[in-house]
């Protein structure tokens, strides 16, 4: 099995235990005589072997991520400097919208509001920063199609 297709099943196991949380919570209490929609039993044990299987699959895909190296840099290292390249964009575009408001004066004896940074330098930085993030991004996406499952 590829890297991918085991994240794909991840993410489906995910999004169904998900789903079984709040099927046994719609099916926790009834009227007394009346019968739950569904067996609470039945969806306990759906809910155990989803979660065992997810376990396997999480520990399988993160020791693959930590053994598999791409010109001297594991999987897990670039998902690691993907995530803060996403972040460090994410706070920079945060203060560029901020630095970039314009504050409207309504006389010229109003206070006048400046920009602490130079607005279009940080942009250059901030785009080359989601450059990089592509570049990393598409090199990750290339590994988990190429790269087996351990």
């Amino acid at each position: 099995m590829k890297l991918a297709t085991a994240l794909s099943e991840r993410a489906d196991l995910q999004r169904r235990i998900s789903e079984l949380s709040v099927r046994l919570n719609n099916n926790a209490k009834v009227q007394e005589g009346e019968k739950p929609a569904e067996d609470p039993k039945e969806l306990l044990k759906e809910l155990d072997e989803c979660i065992n299987r997810l376990e396997n699959l999480i520990a399988r895909i993160n020791k693959t991520n930590n053994e598999t190296v791409s010109e001297g840099v594991t999987i897990t290292d670039l998902i690691a400097h993907r995530d803060c390249l996403k972040e460090r964009i994410r706070i920079m575009r945060d203060f560029l919208n901020s630095s970039s408001e314009r504050i409207q004066r309504y006389s010229k004896t109003e206070i006048k509001i400046l920009s602490t940074i130079s607005v279009a330098d940080l942009r250059k930085q901030v785009d080359a920063y989601a450059k990089e993030l592509r570049e990393i991004d598409e090199r990750i996406q290339g590994l988990n199609w190429t790269t087996e499952l351990i």
